[in-house]
């Protein structure tokens, strides 16, 4: 015996419907903010210069990047935090060095909610983080574009084993080539490019010292000194070594010690790499100047004989 009740009305489903609109109260789906006031605005930018030397050359990016967010607590910095679920202090970081390599000139610029000044806060962190990694420049951002004003790096390449009679004639075969093409591994497979358009100095001589500090002198060392734009695909160190190779078959016995000394805007005249924080100084001192010249005008007594 069939127990069923009388058929229901029949039920129409709508292909692409919507939700209903949320009532009164109640909290759109994928509009929810994190709870609390929203981060404190910035009021200050500091360009920071630090180093990479000895052992720490080996640092990653994210190493360095945690030991600078854990130097930033120690040191009471006001940071500035980005807003959401997962706030974040506010540090831009300009170019960095490859793993491995050693480096005077690393670039990066934090914000402040609170105004500081520059060279207290670059003693503050400096001794807030590990030897080898140190803060040696610090000036107030007042000019935009930190990282549009890194076009060009000047390395220091150390050839335990290559005599400079060697690494000059390797140099000078390299720099006489119209183009030097190389392969580097990349996760889509091996990438050939041109190693020599972006380099536009390339000069041997016989070490003077060891700026790392951990490499013993040798009797036959070289020393290779280059400077390099920053072009896509980035050239390397190690693909003008790989360059090297192709046209003049130098092959170091040991892997090249090698440092960045220096990065900045390349000047086209002179061929030389500026200091990228120099704009910012001019911007400080002229500001002050324009200061003190206000406060003079404007104070009781001015102008009368």
């Amino acid at each position: 015996m069939n127990r069923a009740g009388p058929p229901g009305p029949p039920v129409h489903l709508v292909v692409g419907a919507t939700r209903a609109a949320p009532h009164r109260g109640e909290e759109p789906l994928g509009k929810r903010q994190p709870e609390g006031p929203p981060p404190a605005p910035a009021v200050q930018r500091i360009r920071l210069r630090y180093t990479k030397r000895g052992r720490l050359r080996f640092t990653s990016h994210r190493d360095f990047q945690r030991a600078f967010e854990r130097a930033l607590r120690r040191a009471e910095v006001p940071m500035a935090y980005s807003a959401g679920f997962t706030p974040h202090p506010k540090v831009s970081y300009a170019n960095a060095a490859p793993t491995g390599t050693g480096s005077e000139a690393e670039y990066l610029e934090i914000a402040l909610t609170e105004a500081r000044d520059p060279e207290t806060l670059r003693v503050l962190l400096d001794e807030s983080l590990p030897a080898g990694l140190d803060i040696t420049d610090a000036v107030e951002a007042r000019t935009s574009g930190l990282a549009d004003r890194l076009t060009a790096s000047v390395w220091e390449l150390r050839l335990e084993g290559v005599t400079v009679e060697d690494a000059e004639k390797a140099a000078e075969a390299f720099l006489a080539a119209e183009s030097v093409e190389v392969q580097r591994k990349t996760k889509n497979g091996v990438r050939t490019f041109d190693a020599r358009s972006a380099v536009t100095e390339l000069t041997a001589a016989a070490p003077q010292g060891d700026p790392q500090g951990d490499r013993p002198l040798d009797s036959a060392c070289a020393i290779l000194r280059l400077v390099v734009r920053h072009v896509t695909p980035a050239v390397r160190p190690d693909d003008v070594l790989s360059g090297l190779r192709a046209v003049a078959d130098l092959a170091p016995p040991v892997p090249a010690a090698v440092t960045r000394l220096a990065q900045g805007l390349f000047d086209e005249e002179s061929g030389t790499v500026t200091d990228p924080l120099a704009p910012d100084r001019e911007a400080v001192t002229a500001a002050s100047t324009t200061a003190a010249a206000t406060a003079s005008a404007t104070a009781p007594g001015a102008g009368t004989a």
